[in-house]
């Protein structure tokens, strides 16, 4: 009869995924991930097989959490949608100032997977790339929906502006490592909106 495992695997899986967050995939040992979770090697492997699958589940745990709260405010219809992605801009610049590690922001882990493992990791690429669709089709509904009610007057394809807002929101949590300040966060929020509402 197996073992019951006597820890609780979410708490590990979130203490992994910091650790991956804060360090990058390739930077993290798997001595950093048993100082992380508090577990053995053994216990480790026993229960996430490699580390490429204690990684991969991390990262599917980080996209569902950052999703469901960015998508709570852009499915919002009660409000604007121009106020939708006004309270998104601020969501991520509250964001970066909430996950610091040694007075600096730690980023986005998608954002850092994207520029680490995109290009020479087929099923981390393929995660990216199912993510991606998923946010970029609820920006741009929410930017459809600006469309037709007048409050978004570009006359830009949606999706074409939700791929830039993406764009914009990436660069956002690069400068955000590199020290960006909230005054400047705001200021690049600011200038994507006001692109949103030029004829």
């Amino acid at each position: 009869m197996a073992r019951p495992r006597t820890f609780d695997e979410e708490r590990a899986l979130d203490a992994a995924m910091r650790a991956f967050w804060v360090k990058g995939y390739e930077a993290t040992s798997t001595q950093d991930l048993c100082d992380a979770t508090g577990l053995g090697r053994s216990s480790i492997y026993n229960t996430f097989s490699s580390k490429h699958d204690l990684f991969r589940r991390a990262l599917a745990r980080y996209m569902d959490a950052m999703n469901a709260r960015q998508f709570d405010i852009l499915d919002d219809t009660e409000r604007p949608a121009i106020e939708r992605l006004r309270a998104l801009f601020t969501r991520v610049i509250d964001g970066e100032f909430e996950q610091r590690e040694d007075g600096h922001s730690i980023g986005c882990l998608t954002v850092n997977t994207t520029v680490e493992l995109a290009a020479r990791d087929p099923e981390a690429a393929a995660m990216l790339e199912r993510d991606l669709a998923r946010r970029l089709a609820s920006l741009g509904a929410a930017i459809r929906a600006g469309q037709r009610d007048g409050d978004i007057t570009s006359g830009r394809d949606a999706d074409t502006l939700a791929r830039y807002l993406n764009a914009v929101i990436g660069g956002m949590r690069v400068s955000a490592q590199g020290g960006a300040d909230r005054a400047a966060l705001h200021a690049i929020a600011a200038t994507a909106l006001d692109a949103l509402t030029v004829r």
